[in-house]
């Protein structure tokens, strides 16, 4: 049988199996090696797979005089096999197409396969892929977890699923939610492994988004628990702070105006009603500072000062209470240039320091205070042999209204204000204050920096200038309050001075009595009923100078913020004198007003 005799039967529609089976015929028969697949069509016209196989039948000469071969149906597996293929082919198009990074690996773990997506995200070719490893491409943080995972999936047989960081190709980490499911045999033994790995990042930056607010709420929630419980301690501390003074105020008023004493008695009694009156005036001082300090409204009158002299007037003030205390009061003011600030606030700072030194110091202890520059600052040292400051404590020791010691049997007053207000003081200077403590009962430093002047000078030591003699003879004062015990005193005070007094219980009397009285200094309270101390002004300077219209005038109220000065100024008066009334500052002040010449905005 020749080769041309060889007769197959090709699908009609299907040439390229016919041309492909003949070539491999004619290329491959002669020398025993053809085996080919194919198409055939049957005589009922069902296309039938078969494998061919066939080899030559030689002769003595060598020559081939037929072929011999077999063809083995192979439809059934040609079915399956095409199966699987398609099944394949959907899967492959089903990992392409979903955004998860998907995967297969053996029951070891070691990758088999991974989609394109897997690829581009870690910048590895395939075989890099089934080589490296996936350990090599987790976050070493999260290794050890997803590890212990997957140990615990294949022991139980179970799903696995882990969260972790995969590095992708620029090498910037992503949170992923790893799962896979195995493939089991008949037997249940794992022999593949199918998984998936989803970008879970924005899931986990909300995650933390919303872990970092609850945080914060909960601190927020914290602070203002604490603000509160702070809140209340100061309100109980204010109400003793406030009632306190005025037990022995009113206590022995009662008892001089109900009894007879002696002088030296007398004379007791009238100073400790002036040193509790004295006391609350502070503690209320302290309230309207910090309430400056609130609205931004605390004010600085900065001019040239020599610290030295500022520190003596402050020692001067509470020297008295170091003597009471048996406390040696040592200072160190060696000769340092000046600074810019405020005279007065720079001795509220340096007052509040000692008086606080003092406080907390026992008897026969020691308070220093010295002067250092160091550079272009100069330092103030306060330090003292007290009870010190516990290191719990020691970050709050400068809040406002915090105190270490809240408690009824507490053995220090004072409304824990002073030293909030000696930061903010020394901050509005341009400086800073720390305090440090090695601990309860081993006393306490506190050290203010401030900027010194780029000037050097001596320090030159300041003449206490002779004050202007106080004497009222011949100056008409007409005052003006609706309060009697108000009115009483200052007739007497003024009285006492030389004045000649008028004292009027309303508006509607000093407009009566402006004219004929011709007095030369008006003294008025501001809160008063129907017409107020601001209204009353306003008035008089609508009349003619004849009529009084251009009297000078003396605000004295108990209304003591920054905004009233201003109100009091803007509406008319010259000066501004708070309640509770410091004698002499009144007097000053009338003195001041009768021998000036009036202003040019009354002329």
């Amino acid at each position: 049988m020749s080769q041309q005799q060889r007769t197959l039967l090709i699908v009609d529609d299907s040439p390229e199996d016919r041309e492909s089976t003949q070539r491999a015929f004619h290329e491959k028969a002669v020398a025993g090696k053809f085996a080919q697949e194919y198409r055939i069509i049957l005589p009922d016209g069902s296309i039938r797979w078969v494998h061919d196989r066939c080899f030559g039948l030689r002769d003595e000469t060598g020559e081939i005089y037929r072929f011999a071969g077999i063809a083995e149906d192979i439809t059934d597996r040609k079915q399956v096999e095409e199966a699987l293929r398609q099944s394949e082919e959907r899967y492959r198009c089903l990992a392409e197409l979903i955004p998860q990074l998907v995967w297969t690996a053996n029951p070891e773990g070691a990758l088999l396969d991974v989609n394109q997506r897997w690829l581009e995200f870690t910048g590895l070719t395939p075989e890099q892929s089934y080589t490296i490893g996936w350990k090599e491409i987790v976050h070493p943080e999260d290794v050890i977890i997803m590890a212990q995972r997957w140990s615990k999936a294949v022991e139980q047989g179970t799903s696995y699923q882990a969260e972790g960081r995969m590095r992708q190709a620029d090498g910037v980490y992503r949170w992923h939610l790893h799962q896979a499911i195995g493939q089991k045999d008949k037997q249940g033994q794992i022999v593949k492994w199918f998984g998936s790995a989803t970008d879970i990042e924005a899931q986990k930056q909300l995650e933390a988004e919303r872990d970092r607010l609850f945080q914060l709420e909960q601190a927020a929630r914290a602070e203002a628990e604490r603000a509160n419980r702070i809140k209340d301690e100061f309100l109980a501390v204010l109400s003793h702070e406030l009632r306190s003074p005025l037990n022995p105020i009113l206590g022995w008023t009662k008892l001089l105006q109900t009894r007879k004493f002696n002088e030296t008695k007398t004379v007791e009694a009238l100073a400790t009603i002036e040193r509790n009156a004295k006391l609350q005036t502070q503690l209320i001082d302290d309230l309207l500072d910090v309430a400056k300090i609130l609205r931004g409204k605390l004010s600085i009158d900065a001019t040239p000062v020599n610290l030295a002299s500022v520190i003596k007037c402050a020692i001067d003030t509470v020297s008295t209470a170091a003597v009471a205390k048996s406390i040696l009061l040592h200072s160190v003011l060696p000769n340092i240039g000046q600074i810019s600030g405020d005279f007065n606030r720079l001795q509220q700072i340096v007052w509040n320091l000692l008086s606080n030194a003092i406080k907390f110091t026992p008897k026969g202890g020691r308070v220093e205070i010295r002067l250092k520059q160091v550079d272009d600052q100069v330092q103030i040292i306060v330090s003292d042999t007290g009870k010190g400051i516990s290191p719990d404590f020691l970050p709050y020791i400068f809040e406002s209204f915090r105190q270490e010691d809240v408690s009824i049997t507490r053995k220090y007053g004072g409304l824990g204000l002073g030293l909030a207000i000696v930061r903010q003081l020394v901050e509005a200077h341009g400086g800073t204050i720390a305090a440090d403590s090695p601990g309860e009962g081993f006393g306490a430093t506190f050290t203010v920096q401030l900027p010194l002047l780029n000037v050097e000078s001596e320090i030159k030591q300041i003449d206490e200038l002779s004050q202007q003699a106080l004497e009222l003879t011949g100056i008409r004062v007409l005052t003006v309050d609706d309060d009697p015990d108000a009115r009483e005193l200052l007739t007497v005070l003024l009285t006492e001075y030389g004045a000649q007094v008028l004292t009027v219980s309303s508006a509607a009397e000093v407009l009566a009595n402006l004219e004929s009285f011709q007095p030369d200094v008006l003294v008025s309270d501001i809160g008063m009923p129907e017409v107020d101390g601001y209204s009353l002004i306003q008035q008089i300077r609508t009349l003619t100078p004849e009529k009084g219209g251009h009297i000078l005038a003396i605000a004295l109220t108990a209304y003591a913020r920054v905004d009233d000065y201003q109100r009091a100024i803007t509406s008319g008066y010259q000066r501004h004198v708070t309640k509770p009334l410091d004698p002499q500052e009144l007097v000053q002040a009338v003195v001041a007003l009768a021998h000036s010449k009036p202003s040019p905005s009354l002329k």
